[in-house]
């Protein structure tokens, strides 16, 4: 079957995404572990993806952790830092794409409020043909709903979609509705597997 659609994750495909990184660099090494042992902010984030409110979600997490308050407030004040740079051979990829014709979809676990900020940094955010965002969505990968409500909305399935994520449990989640897809581990396999399915020439790809 041919392939319809491409379907980007965004963070660490297109976007970095890397809190402990950045703590490391603002509060050491030892006190983010300290911090992350001590509050579930992983947890934390996941609520803001499922689409609870970006700032009130962080600061009332703060507000438990007293401890923690100022490192916590980060994840939403100093959030831009955590979300960058951007992957720049990879958003080149999708605007290639899209220049032949070829629809681009984003598949991404990202709050409302947060998915807006990033776009203000961002201009590509606001470029995809279509957009899946779970904290619109209210359901986060790798549940199989999210991929479901794609499907439904798009009409294709299965191989007519090929979909890079950075994480095995999302890409296992879309090999089990038959899509293709790609595990993501930098831009230049990403690249070299949409020329492999003659999506972009090796000039394109660049």
């Amino acid at each position: 079957m041919t392939i319809k659609a491409v379907v980007f994750d965004i963070g660490n495909v297109l976007i970095e995404w890397q809190p402990e990184r950045f703590y490391d660099s603002v509060i050491g090494k030892d006190r983010r572990r300290a911090m992350f042992d001590a509050v579930d902010l992983h947890g934390m984030n996941e609520l803001v993806d499922l689409g609870h409110p970006f700032t009130e979600t962080i600061y009332a997490t703060a507000e438990k952790y007293p401890d923690w308050r100022d490192e916590i407030r980060m994840w939403h004040d100093r959030w831009i830092e955590m979300a960058s740079p951007a992957i720049d051979h990879s958003v080149r990829l999708m605007n290639a794409l899209q220049a032949k014709g070829t629809p681009v979809f984003s598949l991404t676990n990202f709050g409302v409020g947060s998915y807006d900020f990033a776009a203000t940094h961002y201009d590509f955010l606001r470029q995809f043909d279509r957009d899946f965002i779970s904290g619109h969505m209210q359901v986060t990968k790798p549940s199989t709903r999210i991929y479901e409500m794609l499907e439904q909305a798009s009409g294709l399935s299965g191989e007519a979609l090929i979909f890079a994520d950075d994480r095995a449990d999302n890409i296992a989640a879309a090999q089990a509705r038959g899509w293709r897809t790609h595990l993501f581990d930098g831009p230049q396999g990403w690249a070299d597997r949409l020329v492999a399915e003659e999506l972009l020439s090796s000039d394109e790809a660049r």
